[in-house]
């Protein structure tokens, strides 16, 4: 149920490779790419999200539920990119979520959800036979922006948890076409909910609620040229701890959370306007606790020149 939404997304000679990306400044929207945008350009954009599902997984057992009928989630969502320098690069967004379900009594929610802060860092990049080899360090956190209920799942907009994220990326690219591989260790803060008791595996008086960390994994393959990129991606996340949701009951925060999906993801540059449009999609393959969820993007970027001209 949650929806990890990442949204806004080098040749086989160095000097081919570094013309690439100064030419397309706006090619590195995410933290899960090989690609950098270069010192003092600025990309900014807004992507639309619809994630909906109406069977999930209860433990392991698949079902659906006539009181929730079909769970779906929008995500209105502001991003932007900045070169510090040509090998470091600083992004934020922050999302607008609603959510509804189609049946029963549970009223959908809506609300600003979370900032998300990320440093993406270009450790290493060598020539290796035709392609380029590079390695990156990305380093991010969240916060929450608003006071929304966090224990109200499935219809909550969020978990409301402070987190940190460190993610080592490797990516091989020759002539047009590249591979690439990611792993995200995720810590979690404890949560706050609106009530003095619960019961996980246990009955528990606190409104305090401990939040396991996660773990991610991501293999992606795909096409790059000067305008049009086309991705393919599989990730499996996993929650290093937590519990399984009851029979009939609700999801709780802190349940056990796994789940692997498979998507596509596709941009287009309008060359030196600057303009670029992104569009893609997943679904979950598998999950535990989860929605099996399909999900489609579209968003619309612009690239920003704050370098010093020279005649």
């Amino acid at each position: 149920m949650i929806k990890s939404l990442h949204l806004c997304f080098y040749r086989y000679c160095v000097t081919i490779c570094l013309l690439l990306v100064f030419a397309q400044a706006a090619r590195a929207q995410t933290d899960a790419d090989a690609l950098m945008i270069p010192k003092n350009f600025f990309c900014a954009g807004v992507i639309y999200t619809n994630s909906s599902w109406k069977d999930y997984w209860e433990g392991t057992f698949k079902r659906n539920n006539a009181n929730i009928g079909t769970l779906s989630n929008n995500s209105y969502m502001i991003i932007g990119n900045y070169g510090i320098t040509n090998k470091l690069d600083v992004l934020f967004s922050v999302p607008y979520v609603t959510t509804n379900a189609s049946a029963g009594t549970l009223k959908g929610q809506s609300g600003v959800q979370d900032l998300t802060l990320t440093l993406k860092w270009l450790a290493f990049q060598t020539e290796i036979g035709k392609g380029i080899f590079s390695a990156h360090a990305i380093l991010s956190g969240s916060i929450p922006l608003s006071n929304y209920e966090p224990n109200f799942l499935p219809v909550s907009i969020g978990l409301h948890s402070e987190t940190a994220s460190l993610r080592g990326l490797v990516n091989y690219q020759t002539g047009r076409l590249f591979v690439a591989a990611a792993a995200q260790y995720t810590q979690r803060g404890d949560i706050t909910i609106d009530q003095n008791s619960y019961y996980t595996t246990q009955l528990i008086y606190s409104n305090r609620v401990y939040m396991p960390n996660m773990n991610n994994l991501l293999v992606s393959a795909g096409y790059r040229s000067l305008k049009f990129n086309a991705e393919a991606i599989v990730q499996q996340n996993t929650t290093l701890g937590g519990f399984d949701i009851r029979k009939n009951d609700m999801p709780f925060p802190s349940n056990t959370m796994n789940w692997t999906t498979a998507g596509v993801l596709f941009k287009y540059s309008f060359g030196v306007s600057g303009l670029e449009l992104t569009a893609g999609g997943n679904y979950v393959l598998k999950g535990k606790n989860v929605g099996q969820a399909t999900t489609v993007f579209g968003g619309v970027l612009y690239i920003f020149d704050f370098s010093k001209k020279t005649k």
